[in-house]
């Protein structure tokens, strides 16, 4: 590493935290300078009104970014990991309930386990009871779709590799899945129990709102892993399920009618068709979604999969000439 290049990157996103962003900086520099890290710190300022900003920019060292307007938390971390240049990028929430002390133990854990990725675990949240129970019951829903291997996937506190994010766009409340993202195309996920701290200044930024966007979210993270290379087969399975239930239920009619059975005359062919039409939509909308997977894939630098290392062996002299 030189000079110029940090190894890590603490990237802060913040909306309205003027009463504590100054003590938060001074602890990270605090951590950094004992643990002898080459560092920066980023600090994304996301539509702040209380003067963040202005407190920020007597900080040092820093680099600020302020965003035209509140884009939201995802959008923040997307804005400062893309201006990241660490090794190592560490991101975390600008309310100090996220303890800086924790980051040397979270790069160990990293670094001695040969991670991609190490989350932070809130065990013992210092949050109201309704934002915990809430948060909980995310847990609950995430681990069933998702199953990253997460305790506390909504946690801030991370390190990543700065490779992680290559051809990566976060967007939505996407920030809550990085880790199921990652570990999708292959990066191997880690986590580790870290303080959380009561909060002491300002108020949360969290809602039903965001918790609504966060469940859609979700949804597409889910989609993506089981079917963002294939998703005719999803689509597709499902119109050739309606559309042999619509046979069945057509072939139903007709032996009723041959029966000069009366019961349900009008609604099994009304049903029938609803059903084959259905079935032909579905099947249809998977072959548009599997083209514009396709078209995805070759137009952006995302791709399916990822690449831990090449290694390219070459004979020796002495092999070369026995040969």
């Amino acid at each position: 590493m030189t000079a110029h290049t940090p190894f890590i990157s603490v990237v802060i996103p913040v909306l309205n935290e003027a009463e504590c962003i100054a003590q938060l900086h001074e602890e990270i520099v605090s951590v950094c300078e004992k643990e002898g890290y080459t560092y920066e710190i980023i600090i994304v300022d996301d539509g702040s009104t209380d003067g963040t900003g202005d407190i920020v920019k007597k900080l040092a060292p820093v680099v600020y970014i302020r965003l035209r307007r509140n884009f939201g938390q995802t959008a923040a971390l997307d804005c400062g990991i893309k201006k990241a240049r660490g090794k190592l990028i560490v991101t975390m929430d600008g309310d100090q309930q996220n303890d800086p002390a924790d980051i040397p133990m979270l790069i160990r854990h990293l670094e001695e386990n040969d991670l991609d990725v190490v989350s932070g675990w809130r065990k013992h949240r210092k949050d109201p009871l309704m934002k915990r129970l809430s948060s909980r019951a995310a847990n609950f829903v995430r681990g069933l779709m998702i199953k990253d291997g997460l305790n506390d996937s909504g946690c801030t506190l991370k390190v990543y590799r700065a490779e992680c994010f290559n051809g990566i766009s976060l967007y939505g409340e996407m920030h809550r899945f990085i880790p199921a993202v990652l570990k999708i195309k292959g990066y191997r996920i880690g986590e580790c129990v870290v303080n959380h701290r009561p909060r002491l200044t300002g108020y949360t930024k969290y809602g039903w709102k965001r918790g609504l966007k966060g469940l859609i979210d979700m949804v597409s993270v889910w989609f993506w892993h089981k079917y963002a290379v294939r998703p005719l087969h999803l689509l597709g399975g499902l119109g050739v399920a309606f559309v042999l239930a619509g046979m069945a239920v057509a072939a139903v009619g007709i032996a009723f009618y041959l029966a000069e059975i009366t019961l349900f005359r009008f609604f099994l062919p009304i049903l029938s068709a609803f059903l084959l039409i259905s079935g032909i939509q579905f099947f249809l909308f998977g072959l548009i979604a599997d083209m514009m997977s396709k078209n995805y894939f070759e137009t952006t630098p995302d791709q399916p999969y990822s690449v831990r290392e090449v290694v390219e062996l070459k004979k020796t002299a002495i092999e070369d000439s026995v040969s």
